[in-house]
Parts: C-alpha cells; structure tokens; sequence
C-alpha cells in the first residue's frame, strides 16, 4: 500500500539517508508507545508484543519497503 511512497523517498533521499531517517521513526514510534504503556500500567512483556506488531504491520502495509 506504502510501498511505492517509500521507495520513492529512498531514491530521492538516498539509501544511507534513507535507512537513517527510518531508523529515527521506528524509535520515536516505540518510544511513544513505552510512554503510552508507562502511563496505564501495561507491563513490559504486553509493551514488547504491541511493538512487534506495529514492526509487522509496518511490513504488511509496505512502510518497510
């Protein structure tokens, strides 16, 4: 679905760039949602879970590209 998005930011942004900036986003999403779970009490090994299945669903919808 994102897929082509994706790769036409890495051609215009380059391949190093490109892996840094994903990077960057993958971290501030992970980092939002510890908070997220700090906040209501969820415990780390539910926190882990929640952030494989962002990771996965990243992939699925072509964000991972």
């Amino acid at each position: 679905m994102f897929a082509p998005l994706v790769v036409l930011v890495r051609n215009i942004v380059g391949q190093p760039r490109f892996i840094k900036l994903r990077g960057k986003a993958i971290a501030l999403h992970s980092k939002a949602i510890t908070n997220f779970c700090n906040q209501i009490g969820i415990d780390r090994s539910r926190r882990q879970g929640w952030i494989r299945l962002a990771r996965d669903n990243g992939k699925r919808l072509g964000l991972l590209a």
